[in-house]
């Protein structure tokens, strides 16, 4: 098996102090791929994209994760970053004071070699470049990070982000979440012109419209804090039509 894949594995965890709310999830990302988790209200989807970006608010009580062959369990999470990891948010936070040029041309010379710092032609180059991607006015790079966007520009803004710090891997959080159709498809450009070799994600999401947009490689099915379910894409289009009731029928849960 390559080690180019992000690999949960037996990955339980609560909020510090509470019950578990995962409770054994296995999932693995290969590199190249493109996997859709779904699941109804409360199965430990936005739970499951918090542990592995390491929000401090959770704790992992067993299992690990598995970066390219690494444990990222004690990574705090700038270094999880460091090592190619990126999470969108559903519900990104403003930044006041900070321009989203400026957060960007920061966050990536973090990841550099103090002495490579990106140069500030190239920098703009590729800032451009994933502006344009996402049908957007070059002025928007001098706002404030999320600061007054509405929810879907927030979500653009979250994708620029994944265009111009090109992660291995990408955790996305109900990117579709609040979204309107136009918005929605500006979006999933964004995600598909990330595609390649080299980039793999996780798409997390209640519904199959997302995948329209965003077809998977593979599908994932999350019910009460496990991954009960996988299959190819055609597995998102029977949760539309059946719900999942069927699913919890089918193992029990």
């Amino acid at each position: 098996m390559s080690d180019k894949q992000l690999e949960i594995r037996g990955l339980r965890a609560r909020i510090v102090g509470g019950e578990e709310i995962l409770k054994g999830v296995d999932l693995v990302v290969p590199r190249g791929e493109v996997h859709a988790l779904m699941g109804p209200n409360g199965s430990g989807k936005s739970t499951l994209a918090k542990v592995i970006a390491g929000d401090p608010q959770y704790e992992v009580t067993g299992g690990d994760i598995i970066l390219e062959g690494q444990s990222i369990l004690e990574m705090e999470p700038d270094e999880r970053a460091r090592e190619g990891l990126y999470l969108a948010f559903q519900y990104p936070v403003e930044v006041p004071g900070v321009s989203i040029a400026n957060f960007l041309r920061l966050a990536l010379n973090a990841r550099r070699e103090e002495g490579d710092e990106i140069g500030v032609m190239e920098f703009y180059k590729k800032l451009q470049r994933a502006v344009k991607e996402l049908n957007w006015d070059d002025s928007i790079i001098e706002r404030n990070l999320h600061e007054g966007f509405s929810g879907g520009e927030k979500k653009r803004s979250e994708i620029l982000q994944l265009l111009v710090l090109e992660p291995r891997y990408a955790i996305l959080d109900e990117t579709d979440s609040g979204l309107d159709v136009d918005a929605l498809k500006v979006v999933s450009q964004g995600v598909n012109a990330a595609r390649g070799p080299n980039f793999g994600a996780l798409v997390i999401t209640h519904y199959q419209r997302l995948l329209n947009h965003i077809v998977p490689d593979r599908v994932h099915v999350m019910v009460g804090g496990r991954v009960v379910r996988d299959g190819p894409k055609e597995l998102a289009m029977e949760l539309d039509q059946k719900g999942y009731e069927w699913i919890r029928e089918a193992v029990g849960a």
